[in-house]
This record gives C-alpha cells, structure tokens and sequence, in this order.
C-alpha cells in the first residue's frame, strides 16, 4: 500500500522510559480519528545518538523532526501537520551547539560524524527486515557466500578493523587463529554484555540495528567454518531481547539463518543466551563459562578462545559494535573502511558522551577526532558554563584525561601514550564543581561491587582502597593512607587474575598523580574544596 507520510518514533529503551509508547498510541488514535489510516503509516526506530533529544518524531517524505515530543503535543501535529500540511514550526527540533548536521540529510548525522556502525539507527524500523534489506541488507552476506572463506578473512585483515570492545585486537587476525584451528566444530559469540558504567553503545546498536549483528555473525561463521553462534545478552536489555528475537525468527523465515542459507549449502544458527548483570561477564573467558552454565569467572589463558572456547571448540568472540562495521566493510572494500579514520587505526568509532556535557548520548567520529572536537564541538561544551576537570575515557577501567591533554586524538594507538585508554567509548565528563576524592571512590565501589572474588589481589584490594576512601571523606584519613593507596592499586595491576582487578585500580592511580592536592587537603585540612564530602556532624565541610 502507499502512503503518502510516514511516521518514525524512537522506540529505544531511554525513549520508552519518557514515554513513546503512549506517544505511538496517541498518533494512532489520532490518525484514526481523522480517517488517515490509509494514509499515514505509523513505523518504529531506533534512537539517532546524541543529535537528537528523546523522545523524538520524524515525519517523511518532509524530513521535519519533532523533538522530544510530549503526549499532549500530538494532537497539534496530527491536525496541523498531517491533516492540513502545515509543520508545527514551535515544536520542531532546534539543533543547539555542536549539533550543525550534514547538508544533504538535515537531522541526521551530526557534521562531526561518520556513520557507518550507526548507519541505519534511526532510520529503519528495527522489527521489520524489509526495512533491513531496503538499506541493501544481507547483501554482504550473499557476496561473501560466493567466495572462498579465506579470501573473506583477508577483505577484514586488510581493512584493518580492531575490536570495538576495548582490546583494540585486531578483527581479522582474531577470525583466522579461529579458522585454522583444527577441529569441525567452532562457534561465533556476539558479547552484548556491557557493563561499564557509562556505556549503552551495544544497547543502542541493537535497538536501532538488529539485523547487522545477524548478518556479521553469519559472515564471520562462513569464514572461520562455524555453523552456530551464540549472543551473550546483557540480563537488563529486554528491548534488545524481543528487537532480536524477533530478527532471528525474520531472517530465518527469509532463509537467511539457518539451514543451507540462499542454497549454498552453509547454514548458520543463533541462540541468545541471557546474563545475569555480572560485570566480569563482560571479560571473555568469563562469559564462556556463563554460557556453559557456570559460574562467571575467567579462565586462566592461554589457551585463548579462537583455539580453545566455547565447550572446548575453536570460537571467535567479537564485541556488538566490532561486528556491526563487518557488512560495509565487505559491500565497500578494505581500501574505502582504511580511508576513514587514521593509518594506524582507520574506521570510527562510537562513544557515549555523558556527565556534565550538554549535549548527551551516543555519537559516531573518525578514529583520531580529538577529545577537545568530542566535548566541545560534538558536544557542545560543559553545563552551566563550568570549567573541564577530569574526563574518564572508556569508563571507569579506561584511562582520566586532564583538560592540558584534550587535543591527545582519540584512538587505540595514541591514549595508551598517555597512560589512558580507548575502552567500550565512554566518556565521562565531570566539572569543577566535583570533588575528585568522591569521584574516584564512586568508581572503586563500583569495581568492589563486581569483583568476581576468585583471586586475592581483587577481592581485597578493592575492598581496602574504599575503606581507605571513605575514611578520607569523613575526615578520618592519615597522610600515609595515600601510600599505602598507591602500593595497593600498583600490587593489583600486578597481580590481578584478570583484566578487572588489574585495571579497577586506574582512575585511583591516575587520580593521585594529577590531583595529589585534593587528596591532601582532605587529610591535612579535614576539608572538601568541592564541598562535597561532609565531615563530622556540624553542618559545611569542616570537620569539629
């Protein structure tokens, strides 16, 4: 049938939570109400990042974005809008600094941005794969089933892709350790299972992009010689569940899952198997064992996965963003992915902007765009017009930029040189206004809360740094507290088991070395300079 509008609403998870269910439900009983059911078509999406506020409207073939868009507000853009063709100029979206958007599509993406993870998000609808295939979906996958699987796994070696998750290993190495590991039986393994406070990147990909994990998954389960794979789902991501659920029932319908996909005699299954909201998860080994049904601790390596993993097969583990660019690297070419971004590190790279910037949520750059570009272009600066403190790149584990090292390119080569680190992408800005002591005790509770217990250094040494912290903050600290800090965040690099223990102690270590001052005028002085942290029982920060 043709209609001649369609209407987006962004049915991501933040979106539903501010209403865009009853926001689809009002639009449906005013098209109703009107007699535009044969005229108007109704279409679920995903979010657009942070360009756009949630919830937002996108009204096509017009291009007009409402936005956010309040129950109460429907009624007007129905009638004005689509039944007298009049666009609601007083509710449409005004883009605020930072946010300049590509001439040739006016809402989306940001001028700063490149998309190509999320080339489809807010822009599609999630649930239905004609959407999928209408963006030239699963055509990777049909030109990859034509071609010798190693010449695939050469396409991602020479696009130079690295994993998105954090390690920064790259892609294409990963895939043929995998698919020249003896044995018939190998497996692919999607990790949704982010934790990292911070970051909602895979969330938002999942929600807005479903099908692109599938097809990646069946393109990297032809090129190592897997025939199943499963997706380790975060346990708090119902939406992700259902948008994927319901993708892996469509594309199996379209003989794109499963047995001998478009007659080529491959197939390919995926499951989804749920977590239980344990960070370790996150770390490899330990979502293995997950899904074995074990209990979720990592595993001593080597042997690593591509050799020894699920089950004791040859399995490849790729985070949800990394598999994402796996489709338009094969439909564009290694030569067109190395264009974008740097040499050393080309394609792009999703970070989650949050904290105390204005312009909030998920955005997409070049590798090597700059931390200055991120905050204050991108995103449009610190509230309130406060001055840049600290920004902790790639959450908690990742690394603590200081405002002299904003023009450092973002990338998996250059942050290490700094001591910092790429991560998941988040980034978490935090303004003068903060008390640098508070902040990273928030983080060291964090770590001490998902400690897995299975190693020493870990299970007490976090726990020794908060009650270091805390003391410090109630005005109970000793001016030795802040060696004995250092030597046990340096024993904890050391000697963790595995990656959390050894990066939980990160933000206290880098933190100390830029902020010893603030350290020492809550031991020296029993103060806060932030006022944040109140000591003793009379009120203000001064301790009696």
């Amino acid at each position: 049938m043709f209609y001649r509008s369609h209407i987006l609403i962004e049915m991501s998870s933040d979106s539903v939570v501010l209403g865009s269910a009853q926001i689809r439900e009002r639009f449906q009983r005013e098209i109703e109400r009107l007699g535009l059911t044969q005229e108007v078509k109704i279409l679920d999406t995903g979010t657009f990042g942070a360009g756009i506020p949630s919830p937002f409207v996108v009204i096509y073939p017009d291009n007009v974005v409402y936005a956010p868009v309040r129950v109460d507000q429907v009624k007007t853009i129905v009638e004005e809008h689509l039944w007298k063709g009049r666009p609601v100029k007083s509710l449409m979206f005004t883009p605020k600094q930072g946010m300049e958007t590509q001439s040739f599509f006016p809402h989306f993406p940001l001028a700063k941005e490149k998309r190509v993870v999320l080339r489809n998000s807010g822009h599609i609808n999630p649930a239905e794969i004609e959407d999928y295939i209408a963006q030239d979906g699963y055509l990777a996958l049909g030109v990859v089933l034509s071609q010798p699987p190693e010449d695939v796994n050469e396409i991602i070696k020479e696009s130079g892709l690295q994993g998105r998750g954090g390690a920064g290993f790259p892609t294409g190495l990963k895939w043929e350790f995998t698919r020249k590991a003896g044995g018939k039986e190998k497996y692919i393994v999607c990790n949704a299972d982010e934790g990292e406070p911070g970051t909602f990147k895979d969330r938002l990909i999942l929600e807005g992009d479903p099908h692109s994990i599938l097809e990646a998954m069946a393109i990297a389960g032809y090129t190592v010689g897997a025939q199943e794979g499963y997706i380790y789902l975060r346990g708090e991501y119902p939406e992700c569940a259902r948008y994927l659920e319901n993708a892996i029932r469509q594309a199996k319908e379209y003989g794109l899952l499963g047995d001998d996909i478009l007659a080529s005699g491959f197939s390919f299954h995926i499951k989804i198997r749920k977590g239980a909201g344990a960070y370790i998860c996150g770390e490899e080994t330990a979502l293995l064992e997950s899904i074995e049904g074990g209990r979720g601790e990592p595993r001593v390596k080597p042997p690593y996965p591509p050799q020894k993993g699920l089950w004791g097969k040859p399995t490849v583990i790729n985070n949800v963003e990394t598999l994402a660019n796996i489709p338009p690297i094969i439909r564009h070419g290694p030569r067109w992915y190395r264009g974008i971004g740097t040499p050393t590190c080309p394609g792009t790279k999703v970070f989650t902007l949050t904290g105390n910037i204005n312009n909030l949520g998920l955005i997409e750059v070049p590798m090597g765009t700059t931390l200055r570009e991120l905050i204050f272009e991108v995103g449009g600066g610190i509230r309130e017009g406060h001055g840049l403190k600290v920004v902790q790149t790639g959450g908690p584990s990742g690394g603590t930029m200081t405002p002299d090292l904003l023009d450092v390119p973002m990338s998996f080569d250059t942050l290490p040189k700094y001591n910092s680190a790429l991560g998941s992408g988040a980034l978490t800005v935090v303004d003068d206004t903060h008390c640098i002591v508070d902040v990273v005790k928030n983080f060291c509770e964090f770590f001490l809360h998902e400690s897995c217990g299975k190693c020493t250094p870990c299970r007490i040494g976090n726990k020794r740094i908060v009650e270091i912290l805390d003391r410090m903050t109630h005005g109970k600290g000793e001016i030795d507290d802040l060696q004995k800090l250092t030597v046990l965040g340096e024993h904890m690099k050391r000697t963790s088991f595995c990656g959390l223990g050894q990066a939980a102690p990160n933000p206290l270590l880098r933190c100390l070395d830029f902020f010893q001052s603030e350290f020492e005028t809550h031991i020296r002085e029993k103060r806060c300079p932030q006022n944040v942290c109140r000591f003793g029982s009379r009120k203000g920060n001064v301790a009696e």
